[in-house]
């Protein structure tokens, strides 16, 4: 019988214990979310869980009785809360057929959700019980309840208990009516099972969270520090803050109540400092921000004064030039020379000095510029300029002037429609032939004088045909006379091709331009091909231009008239006139090819 005395002792010194070593913790704060009281009213199933005598039996000859489960039930609980986690409550419960009635007290623990929109809840009291059986009367005795529950918030004022399960355990004396240890002295086990409504009154008063901020000097010299000092009111004092610090013009550096504030750079004027404060842990009214002004007064400034020089003043271009800068403040602020510029070839250096290479810049006039700037950020631009004259050109000997004039007059022409699909090499008539074989061998020799040399080959054709057509056949022209000349002993890798179709085609303007300027066309065969200008405008467009790239000069797009094949489109070469009076026959006109 001691042990079981024992065990309700050491669960209700348990209880108290938890109450007191929490109490002076709770009574510290109380959250402004959180009821300072509850009452709750609800309905209680009890299994009281025990044996007792029964009426029927004699305590020589108890007959045991099991306490039957007691539907009829009422439970009232009130807590008050000391903060959102524990409370003190009292509770009285009853049940009837037969009927239990239970006076208990103790700590309870709430864990709340988010929002306070649910909360699960412990309690552990110590309990006052008195079981009364039908026909045996009643015996009282100390005893505890463990359990928790669920409870879920409807309203401001109004939450519901969803469930609430208890332990219910109690010794109670029964000795008159029976001798038996564990019939006399009983042990209830029971289970308590409750649903109700629980009432919220007594809200604290919300007092809106606020800060204030102060800046100590409120006016400094630029350079000189400051410090912004926040003081936060409302906020529960068991809850670290965070503090967020804004600054509108200088450096601003702090984490809690103060910051330090740079002003190194900043100019003169008024500027705002602002700090945000928030409570990480509360859900709402739970941040406040807070701004204050300071002035930042300048210094009398004076900007730098520079100069810089070259040497020499004029030069080549592809020389180097030394530029030197001086740079110094009226005001004895520390100054540094940097932002070396040219407007022709390049420029590096650091501090006062810069080289300028003036390779691939242009004749004319060089302007080098520099940035000289105190420490305060003002600055002033220097310049000096160099004057630059080409370089002589190369001497090149005659005979490579020779060989350039001689490249840079060649085209060379095709008959109609050739060279064909079947003979993409051929289609070259024997004079152009020879006119790319000297080409070939004035080439071959320019190439030693010029190795990077390149013949820039263009193909053409006539508009008769379709675009495509003519775009193929202008292709297998220019490929024909790159080929002829590779045969010929010019590096491939010296020739380009380009090959244009009908896009590119003499207008008949320019044909006749061209026939009138020929000096080595009699007058008569002028004629008679100013009379065919449709035939010789369209042979005139079915040729490869070859330009030198070194020159850029571009052949002369002239139908060679002095070829002996050339004049075959008009009849041929005039002869000449017979020492005879006898008038000379017609020669036809051959077929144009």
């Amino acid at each position: 019988m001691p042990s079981r005395f024992g065990l309700n002792r050491v669960c209700a010194c348990l209880a108290i214990l938890l109450c007191i070593f929490l109490l002076p913790t709770a009574l510290s704060a109380q959250d402004d979310s959180v009821p300072k009281y509850d009452l709750f009213l609800g309905y209680q199933w009890l299994h009281p869980g025990g044996t007792v005598p029964s009426p029927l039996g004699t305590p020589s000859a108890p007959i045991p009785f099991d306490v039957p489960d007691m539907s009829k039930g009422l439970g009232v609980a009130f807590t008050y809360n000391f903060n959102r986690y524990l409370g003190a409550e009292v509770d009285f419960g009853h049940n009837w057929d037969n009927y239990e009635t239970t006076y208990s007290g103790g700590p309870r623990l709430m864990l709340r959700a988010d929002q306070d929109n649910a909360a699960f809840f412990l309690h552990a009291l110590l309990s006052y019980n008195r079981l009364g059986i039908d026909g045996l009367g009643e015996s009282s005795g100390i005893g505890t309840i463990l359990g928790g529950g669920l409870d879920v918030k409807l309203t401001h004022l109004i939450t519901w208990r969803v469930a609430e399960g208890d332990y219910v355990g109690a010794f109670q004396h029964f000795q008159p009516y029976a001798n038996v240890a564990d019939i006399g002295h009983p042990a209830l086990k029971g289970v308590r099972l409750r649903t109700g409504i629980l009432f919220n009154f007594g809200y604290p008063e919300t007092k809106v969270v606020g800060v204030t901020v102060a800046v100590q000097p409120s006016e400094v010299m630029v350079g000189e520090p400051l410090t912004a000092t926040a003081t936060a009111s409302s906020f529960n004092p068991n809850h670290k803050l965070t503090y967020e610090w804004s600054n509108s013009c200088g450096k601003i550096s702090g984490s809690d109540t103060t910051a330090s504030i740079d002003t190194n750079g900043v100019p003169g004027g008024t500027c705002t400092v602002t700090v945000h404060v928030m409570d990480p842990k509360s859900h709402k009214n739970n941040e406040a921000s807070a701004s204050t002004s300071f002035t930042v007064k300048e210094p009398p400034k004076n900007p730098p004064t520079a100069s810089c020089t070259a040497n020499p003043t004029s030069a080549q271009v592809g020389a180097t030039v030394a530029v030197n800068c001086t740079c110094t403040s009226p005001d004895g602020v520390p100054v540094t020379v940097s932002n070396f510029t040219s407007t022709g070839g390049t420029i590096s250096g650091s501090g006062n000095t810069a080289t300028l290479n003036t390779s691939g810049a242009s004749a004319g006039t060089v302007t080098v510029s520099a940035t000289c700037a105190d420490q305060r950020g003002l600055n002033t631009q220097a310049t000096t300029s160099v004057s630059l004259e080409n370089s002589p050109p190369p001497q090149v000997s005659p005979e490579v002037r020779q060989l350039e004039a001689r490249l840079s007059l060649h085209s060379v022409y095709f008959v109609t429609a050739q060279p064909s699909v079947a003979k993409s090499n051929g289609g070259l008539l024997l004079s152009q032939q020879r006119t790319l074989t000297t080409l070939a061998e004035d080439f071959k020799k320019y190439l030693e004088s010029k190795p990077d040399a390149h013949l820039i080959l263009q193909g053409h054709a006539d508009k008769r045909g379709t675009a495509a057509y003519n775009q193929a056949l202008s292709e297998r022209r220019v490929n024909s006379t790159k080929n002829f000349l590779v045969q010929h002993g010019v590096p491939e890798a010296n020739i380009e091709t380009k090959a244009f179709g009908a896009e590119q085609n003499l207008t008949a303007d320019q044909v006749k331009a061209s026939v009138e300027q020929d000096t080595e066309l009699t007058p008569g065969e002028r004629t008679r091909i100013l009379s065919h200008e449709r035939v010789i405008i369209l042979a005139s467009n079915r040729r490869v231009d070859v330009t030198l790239n070194t020159t850029g000069q571009e052949s002369v797009r002239q139908f060679p008239f002095n070829a002996e094949d050339s004049l075959t489109l008009i009849g041929g070469r005039e002869k000449p006139a017979a020492k005879t009076s006898k008038p000379a026959a017609k020669r036809p006109m051959k077929k144009k090819r």
